[in-house]
């Protein structure tokens, strides 16, 4: 749990920045369901993105749900999926992670929802100056702009792969230190008990009845 709590801190402090983009990393407990809200106009194509970073078998249901109740997107068990489509209607849809089908499973979740295209850094529509074909040093910016949102988007997928192998390297330094433990514990009570046995072979006195 301790460590399920650093590490929520860690990556919403990584992605704080993006996190007006749609992009965010949350708790999700064991027997709960965790639903998100989004306006989203007719027509404008969208994405969801979702990974499940740790917990039990790396694992949630999900679900998306258009204004008017229907289902657009449902599975069960996923622990990476994402899913694109474009609106028939407009008005707030529903996406939900739900972790009910486990027990005793913490589960940190991030999900990225992307909709439509970024504005571009020179709208040529909004009656300023740039009626014309861009400048070289314009250019220059929008291809700088293009490229560090390729590494931004590298980055951020890095991160989660980093935070998934830690934990899970983790678990496992816990899991040998126990087993470890155990073992040298069985040897021990192994060794005690063979020493008593050995000494139970000297100590074993007989009586001999006199004529």
């Amino acid at each position: 749990m301790e460590v399920n709590l650093k590490l929520v801190s860690m990556l919403w402090l990584a992605l704080i920045s993006y996190a007006l983009a749609g992009e965010l990393t949350f708790e999700l407990p064991d027997n709960a369901k965790q639903c998100f809200y989004e306006h989203i106009d007719k027509g404008v194509e969208s994405t969801l993105e979702f990974q499940v970073i740790t917990g039990g078998q790396y694992d949630v249901d999900m679900e998306l749900t258009a204004p008017n109740k229907q289902v657009l997107y449902k599975d069960v068990k996923k622990q990476y999926d994402s899913f694109t489509w474009t609106p028939d209607q407009k008005g707030i849809y529903q996406f939900c992670f739900s972790n009910e089908f486990s027990t005793f499973s913490h589960k940190v979740v991030y999900f990225d929802l992307q909709i439509g295209d970024e504005k571009p850094l020179f709208d040529a529509d909004s009656g300023s100056k740039h009626h014309t074909a861009m400048t070289l040093m314009e250019t220059s910016s929008v291809s700088i702009h293009e490229n560090l949102k390729v590494v931004l988007d590298y980055q951020t997928h890095h991160r989660l792969r980093e935070a998934q192998g830690r934990v899970y390297a983790e678990d496992l330094n816990e899991r040998v230190f126990y087993w470890s433990i155990g073992e040298s514990l069985i040897v021990l009570i192994i060794g005690i008990g063979q020493v008593l046995v050995l000494r139970s072979f000297f100590t074993d006195t007989r009586y001999s009845s006199k004529p």
